[in-house]
């Protein structure tokens, strides 16, 4: 007998005959649209090799194009990220206030970001550098990017922070009060430190949107992200556009494949850590059916 889920009922013998039935049939589909796919290619000689070649014996193609268009790609989003991240943190947080005046401000503030497209914020962010500032036309691109990315990120990881830590039992604070701890005292140290394993997976995700938000900039503003460098490529290489876009593809997926593998190593050595460590303030009843009252 197959054992039991938490999730769902273990399937019977017809439903296992049902789920071999479906895997079958998804798998010939997918046969048969990868053929198709690939049987139009070479119709139209997107399948040459002279088209593919330039990445393979080419270096130029990599280091005139791609990575720079990588370089620009990361520059954008890692700063994006360390901007954003401690502003989501504090904005999660003030929404958290039990006074009205902080708390009010910051739930609007937050939801008028998160409801503005980013790329409308980088049109704004790039008109504000064009027209107040002195900042190089060379960098305003960068700039406007980085703004709009932070702009409305920061308010999505807000809500994060913010569902983070309400997800932790009530009886957290309420040790924590016991002992005498103030609320800044509550939150920066029981809080936050168990929240973190809460949120990881979307921060995770957002960081991924981050970096493929990049895009954005090269398509409306001449950033020379990566994506962007599709169409000098296809234009100096025999209009391989194809080729071109699926290589960018695979590096795409490359680098989000390393960003969650990182975040997933750095999700297992912060368990195996707090599992050595003395466990966090708890409370004798802490039954965890409470949601967390304000903590500012």
């Amino acid at each position: 007998m197959s054992a039991p889920s938490v999730l769902y009922d273990a399937p019977g013998p017809k439903a296992k005959a049902r789920n071999v039935i479906y895997a079958v049939a998804f798998v010939v589909v997918f046969v048969a649209a990868a053929w198709w796919v690939l049987d139009t290619m070479a119709e139209k000689n997107q399948l040459d090799w002279a088209k593919w070649s330039p990445f393979f014996t080419d270096s130029r193609v990599w280091t005139t194009f791609i990575l720079p268009g990588l370089l620009n790609t990361l520059t954008a989003a890692v700063l994006s990220i360390l901007i954003a991240l401690p502003i989501g943190a504090l904005f999660g947080i003030l929404r958290l206030s039990d006074h009205k005046w902080i708390s009010g401000p910051a739930a609007t503030i937050v939801e008028f970001f998160r409801a503005v497209p980013v790329l409308i914020l980088m049109f704004f962010a790039n008109e504000f550098y064009f027209n107040f500032t002195d900042v190089p036309s060379d960098q305003r691109p960068l700039y406007a990017v980085v703004t709009g990315l932070v702009l409305y990120n920061g308010s999505v990881l807000a809500e994060v922070v913010r569902a983070g830590i309400l997800s932790l039992p009530r009886g957290q604070t309420e040790a924590a009060q016991a002992l005498g701890l103030r609320k800044t005292q509550t939150m920066t140290n029981v809080l936050l430190p168990q929240a973190v394993t809460a949120m990881l997976p979307a921060i995770v995700s957002q960081v991924v949107v981050i970096v493929k938000d990049t895009a954005l900039g090269g398509a409306a503003l001449g950033f020379a992200e990566l994506l962007s460098r599709s169409r000098p490529i296809a234009n100096n290489y025999g209009a391989n556009t194809i080729a071109t876009l699926v290589v960018i593809g695979v590096v795409y997926i490359v680098l989000n494949f390393i960003i969650t593998s990182l975040a997933t190593w750095l999700a297992n050595w912060s368990r195996q850590r707090r599992r050595g460590a003395p466990s966090a303030v708890a409370g004798p009843n802490d039954t965890g059916d409470q949601p967390l009252a304000g903590v500012l």
